[in-house]
């Protein structure tokens, strides 16, 4: 696996339709750490986790490998973004609390992430990863239209690296101390528009669209209106959630 840049052309998109990860996260994350001066949260996109670390954290660096991303970030007094490779942060040696990579590991070189990871953190510091995986969502009809769209439609056009996602990172090595993690729910509700949108923030949506020429969601919209009933009636969307934590 190898940083790529697969969002750059939906980053305005990402920004405003990516679901948040729930506070309990980053309230347990809190936990684990002595010291709570500086997080790093890498793979940041658009921040939509570096804004909740800021909560706990004095400060927290936020990188991404996309400069659309960065761009696109939810400004905060305590988040310093910044566009780096997750391979090459530019931070000090052992000066962070924390380092974390919500949605974004399967993108990494991951041996060079991991060692880099040991670089910058403290002893005893904690790297924490995790993924959400294939939604659910209200609604039998609905829901067998959306696994449809996901598997089927723009299936072919996910990257390689999204078998990670669905395995929620089971595959990949993760050589530190293992630290149990609870079980955390992940879960919005969402009118129909909402959820086309997030539909469209994903990479698999952006390939289908440049190389056919043709917005898939837009006949997934028409599909989706005919079982969904009032347009602004909001329904459960929930991905299974996987974290895995690590002390040095």
């Amino acid at each position: 696996m190898t940083s790529s840049d697969h969002f750059s052309p939906v980053a305005r998109t990402y920004a405003q339709a990516r679901p948040h990860y729930p506070a309990a996260l980053f309230a347990w994350l809190s936990g684990l750490c002595d010291r709570h001066d500086l997080a790093w949260d890498c793979g940041a996109g658009s921040g939509q986790a570096s804004v909740a670390l800021a909560q706990h954290f004095a400060s927290v660096i936020a990188t991404d490998f996309s400069a659309a991303q960065i761009v696109q970030a939810a400004a905060h007094p305590r988040v310093d973004y910044r566009v780096a490779p997750a391979e090459a942060s530019g931070l000090e040696a052992g000066a962070v609390d924390l380092v974390t990579v919500a949605q974004a590991l399967h993108w990494f070189d991951v041996t060079a992430f991991f060692d880099e990871v040991r670089r910058v953190l403290r002893p005893g510091g904690v790297l924490a990863v995790w993924t959400y995986g294939i939604q659910t969502v209200a609604g039998d009809e609905v829901d067998r239209l959306v696994q449809s769209f996901y598997r089927d439609e723009v299936g072919p056009y996910w990257p390689p690296e999204r078998r990670h996602v669905e395995d929620g990172y089971r595959s990949i090595p993760f050589p530190f101390d293992p630290i149990d993690a609870p079980v955390f729910s992940m879960s919005v509700d969402w009118t129909l528009d909402q959820l086309l949108a997030y539909f469209r923030s994903w990479s698999a949506t952006a390939r289908y669209t440049r190389e056919r020429g043709v917005d898939p969601v837009a006949d997934l919209a028409v599909r989706l209106a005919r079982v969904w009933g009032d347009p602004l009636a909001r329904r459960r969307v929930e991905w299974p959630l996987s974290v895995l934590a690590g002390r040095v």
